[in-house]
């Protein structure tokens, strides 16, 4: 089906690409030109869903030049060793139907997936649909890392494509329908919450995460509401306990207030009984209460019209005040149409500046047209003057074949001398490598030294101290001073080592080595007083015995099986071999193999040898000082730890004398480079003036012909200026025409825009005199209101006064009375009331919110009771189907899992979530599907399974799953397989992409699968050369033809 082919710009052989289909009739396109072709929109053929993919195109797309795979409606297999372009194929579904760059796990920018070279890249993704096929086209620029969409050949937006995707229910985002390669281990870490939105989005209905989300703002909005309830009651509660607790300090406040209010009122009634009393003639007393009384009466009637009134007055301001609203309106209506009309005029205005703007333009162009054409006559006469004067140029020839000649002896010159800087460069880059090969030995050799220092480092740290300060210090001593022995000690087999370690005691291996006794006071008086470390050191010989001879030759023991004495084992210092030999006698002490050991007998008689050494043994003869018999003890070897790195001091000289050597020589190289660089230089140099000479010897010869071109193109330049007129008279009379119209346009506009102003105007007095009159109404009205208050005030007085006793001595009785009663309340805070009044007043006000917010939040539980029942039903149902497919695909494993609808809160809905466990082993219990509880195989298998399980409830057109069996054991792998061939190939199930790079054999396989094959070598065909069906065709003949 398609045929990818990379395309070449060397003659070298490239790589092609090729995924090959099982679908005998389709064809190869041709390669691309600079549009894109024109293709067919592909009708439904087969069982396709809504949605599915029937066609993929790329172009320049990651490894592909041009390639198009036509997958089928059921499972799509697509097969090929890593690196051929599988996941392309996964990535060009993804971008194509507008998916992030970033959710492929590659790149976050969209042009890293353009080949590389390209500067465009495309792809197409042709989808099924009853009403007739949807093509989606991304073309992307990797220079400005853009995308262009096109729908059916039609320009369009990101935007519009993502809507018509969504439409058909392709979530590219989401996990449980599009699992990409490198997504694959992200799908074991999703969480409860996120795998039940992801199997929510991909096969619940439309509306089922709707209600979810809708759930759980509602939940949010509630718990808020709540929250809200329970802190206004807790409030609410707190101020009446407080208004609680003072409020019989508020009535006795009161109380108080009463009888001091009635005090006064006693205070302001006796000067006027003691006036009346004065009074000797009860009838006069009796007239004045008559009158009194009349007064009242008088008064009370009187307050009657004044109560009229005031309504009237204030009926009088609601008319006033419902005028001027209407004034306003027809103000704010009228003030609109003047904006409108000044707007019209403005434009108009605009327009004639426009006009005037362009006449002056074409004035302004005719001045330049008139002042070019001076200017090229000016040119035009200029160039014939040169040509007049420009000499003979014929005779320059030989001159600049003179030139050319040195220019070429000069580039042979170059071309030498080049020669020699690349062979120089050449020996350099040898040298370099050479010196990096022996700077990496004398790095080994020094690794070794340091593996030797760590291991005194980890056993002694003193002494590895003391080896730092020596280091140090080796300027305080006069004579040679050595490190201690385990340092200086180079093994020639480290297998020998063990020898050594058993010969020389610890406390002798980490000494320090003094050729002199003063040396070694100066050592221990800082080492050991001052830094109180704790070391050995001892002092070699005088006269040296590094190079004492055995008191027997090697050969002579070379019967016994004994192949060398201790001292030929390593190498040392001079100091440190000396010191051993006269301490420990290495140069006596013969080292032996298995066949000394079976004839240690023997050895011992004939050779009366005092220290032995076998193969894994020590032995130690000594002759008794009583009986004069010959003694022997041995005991075993123990293991190496100190000398078991061997350092080839000779060797590491050995390099060091050769990197001098390749210093010295680079050195040479270098100062070689440099002359050659010089002398290329200055021949650069000379190259560039025989160059700039012959350079104006050239354009003095064509001078002469440049001139006549020149003043040719001119000439032509002026005819055409000329001919370019224009009639300034006629632009003037127009451009004035239209100005006139507009003019008479904008008068008409003017008078509209007066006559409106002047309707504002007249509103405005109106509304004025309204106001000024609704003002009067409200003064009188209040006027009318402070007589009321005042008379009402006065009534009650007397009122008040015929309720109080009409005797002096009543009066004081009482008097006396209510003052005592008023004493008895002491200690009362007038702003204790002020602040139980205002409580009072914030009660009533939380109650009344409160009362609000509870109606609000019955309201929302009630709206969260239906939004749940329309939710979590269908949501259990769809889970219950999930984990029946889901259990019975372990059971044919005879493993077991299951699916569950988990939440720790019913009522907290942003917590639902779906929960996988699944058991591989009968002994074990089920366990949650976590990304670190199981392997990385049993992970693929219960992703691969919940997908299997999705498939046949699934409402999205596709699915992709790009090499999930890869971390699966061969036995797992098959059953998976089958289960996948024998879901994705039912009827009336999605499409499905299995993208493998390799397939077990015998695998089962169904009719409706189709496999795709990618193929990649240096000798693929290119697309426009490929035919599959002469291809099959061939075979077929090929396949006739052969003896059976």
């Amino acid at each position: 089906m398609a045929t990818p082919s990379k395309k070449t710009s060397t003659p070298s052989p490239q790589p092609s690409k090729r995924a090959l289909p099982r679908d005998p009739s389709s064809e190869v396109p041709s390669k691309r030109k600079n549009s894109a072709p024109q293709l067919p929109l592909l009708q439904s053929s087969g069982p396709f869903v809504e949605g599915s993919i029937v066609r993929i195109s790329m172009e320049n797309f990651l490894t592909y030049d041009i390639c198009e795979v036509s997958p089928g409606p059921h499972l799509n297999m697509i097969v090929g060793a890593n690196g051929t372009g599988k996941s392309s194929i996964v990535c060009a579904i993804c971008l194509g139907l507008a998916g992030k760059p970033a959710f492929m796990g590659r790149a976050d920018k969209v042009g890293f997936f353009v080949k590389r070279g390209c500067s465009r890249g495309m792809v197409e993704i042709e989808l099924f649909r009853a009403s007739g096929n949807l093509v989606i086209t991304r073309e992307i620029d990797v220079a400005k890392n853009q995308s262009f969409w096109f729908i059916n050949k039609k320009s369009t937006t990101q935007k519009i494509v993502e809507e018509k995707v969504a439409a058909l229910n392709i979530q590219v985002g989401n996990l449980c329908q599009f699992l990409p390669q490198d997504k694959v281990g992200e799908f074991a870490k999703l969480s409860k919450i996120e795998l039940l939105e992801a199997t929510e989005k991909s096969i619940g209905p439309p509306e089922m995460h709707k209600y979810h989300c809708e759930l759980k703002n509602l939940r949010e909005k509630e718990k808020q509401l709540e929250t809200s309830c329970k802190e206004k009651t807790e409030y609410l509660q707190k101020m009446v306990q407080r208004n609680e607790r003072y409020k019989q300090d508020v009535e006795r406040f009161y109380e108080r207030k009463r009888h001091l209010d009635l005090i006064e009122m006693l205070e302001a009634k006796r000067p006027w009984v003691e006036y009346e009393n004065v009074r000797q003639e009860y009838e006069e007393v009796k007239l004045v209460r008559d009158r009194v009384k009349e007064e009242v009466r008088k008064l009370k009637e009187g307050q009657i019209p004044v109560t009229c009134r005031i309504e009237e007055m204030e009926n009088e301001r609601h008319n006033l005040e419902a005028r001027i609203k209407e004034k306003a309106t027809d103000i704010k209506e009228a003030s609109q149409k003047c904006k409108q009309k000044q707007d019209v005029i403005e434009r108009k205005d605009k327009h004639i500046e426009e006009l005037q703007q362009a006449l002056i333009v074409k004035q302004n162009e005719e001045l330049d047209r008139q002042r070019r054409i001076g200017n090229t006559r000016k040119m035009i006469e200029d160039l014939q003057n040169e040509l007049k004067t420009t000499e003979n140029c014929e005779n320059l020839q030989p001159q600049i074949d003179a030139i050319t000649n040195d220019l070429r002896r000069i580039q042979d010159e170059k071309a030498l001398c080049e020669g020699e800087i690349i062979d120089k460069r050449r020996e350099r880059e040898t040298l370099e490598k050479e010196k990096k090969s022996v700077d990496d030995h004398i790095v080994r050799f020094d690794n070794l030294m340091n593996q030797k220092e760590d291991k005194l480092r980890q056993r002694f740290r003193d002494t590895y101290d003391a080896v730092l300060w020596l280091r140090n210090n080796r300027d305080k001593f006069k004579q040679r001073v050595c490190e201690p022995i385990m340092l200086t000690i180079n093994m020639k087999d480290n297998k020998n080592a063990k020898y050594i370690e058993n010969h020389i005691p610890s406390n002798d291996l980490r000494a320090f080595v003094f050729e002199s006794q003063e040396d070694m006071e100066v050592f221990l008086k800082e080492v050991r007083d001052n830094k109180k470390l704790r070391v050995n050191a001892v002092i070699a010989p005088k006269s040296s015995y590094a190079d004492k001879a055995p008191s027997r030759s090697l050969n002579e023991l070379k019967q016994y099986g004994f192949f060398s004495y201790l001292r030929e084992l390593f190498d040392a210092p001079d100091p440190v071999m000396s010191y051993l030999c006269c301490q420990y006698h290495i140069h006596e002490v013969p080292v032996g193999t298995e066949k000394t050991r079976e004839r240690i007998e023997r050895v011992i008689q004939e050779t009366r040898l005092k220290q032995i050494y076998t193969a894994e043994e020590k032995y130690v003869v000594k002759t008794s000082f009583y009986s004069n018999k010959v003694i022997s003890s041995n005991t075993s070897l123990k293991v190496a730890q100190f000398l078991t790195v061997t350092v080839d001091l000779e060797q590491r000289r050995h390099l060091e004398e050769q990197l001098k050597e390749i210093h010295r020589k680079l050195q040479a190289v270098d100062s070689g480079l440099i002359a050659l660089r010089e002398t290329s230089k200055h021949l650069e140099h000379k190259d560039n003036e025989l160059r700039q000479k012959k350079k104006e010897l050239l354009e003095r010869k064509t001078k002469k012909r440049q001139l006549e071109q020149k003043i040719s193109s001119k000439l032509g330049s002026l005819k055409l200026m000329e001919q370019d007129t224009c009639n300034l008279e006629e632009e003037e009379r127009k451009a004035s025409t239209k100005i006139k119209e507009i003019n008479v346009q904008k008068a008409k506009l003017v008078t509209e825009l007066t006559n409106l102003i002047k309707i504002c105007t007249s509103l405005h007095i109106q509304k004025v005199d309204l106001i000024l009159q609704n003002t009067t109404v409200i003064s009188e009205k209040n006027k009318l209101e402070s007589d009321y208050m005042a008379a009402s005030s006065q009534l009650r007085l007397t009122e008040v006064f015929q309720d109080l006793p009409n005797t002096l001595d009543e009066i004081d009785a009482l008097l006396t009375e209510e003052r005592s009663r008023a004493s008895c309340f002491t200690g009362l805070n007038p702003t204790i009331v002020q602040e139980y009044t205002k409580r009072e007043e914030e009660i009533e006000q939380l109650t009344e919110e409160l009362k609000g917010k509870k109606v609000e939040l019955d309201q929302y539980r009630e709206n969260i009771s239906q939004v749940k029942e329309r939710w979590l039903n269908p949501l259990k149902e769809l889970v219950e189907k999930i984990n029946e497919k889901f259990s019975n695909f372990f059971s044919s494993m005879q493993c077991a899992g299951e699916v569950d609808l988990h939440t720790e809160n019913e009522e907290d809905y942003d917590k639902y979530g779906i929960r996988i466990r699944v058991k591989f082993r009968s002994s074990t219990q089920l366990h949650e599907l976590t990304p670190h509880h199981q392997s990385g195989g049993e992970r693929s298998v219960s992703t691969m399974l919940y997908l299997m399980a999705l498939q046949e409830l699934n409402r999205c057109p596709f699915r992709v799953v790009d090499e999930i069996n890869q971390g699966m054991d061969p036995i797992n792998e098959r059953r998976v397989f089958e289960m996948v061939v024998n879901t994705a190939c039912k009827e009336n199930t999605s499409q499905y992409f299995f993208i493998t790079p390799k397939l077990l054999q015998n695998l089962p396989y169904s009719e409706k699968m189709t496999v795709l094959f990618v193929y990649n070598g240096p000798h693929m065909l290119e697309p426009n050369t490929w035919n599959l069906k002469a291809f099959q065709r061939r075979r077929r003949r090929i396949t006739f033809t052969q003896p059976s």
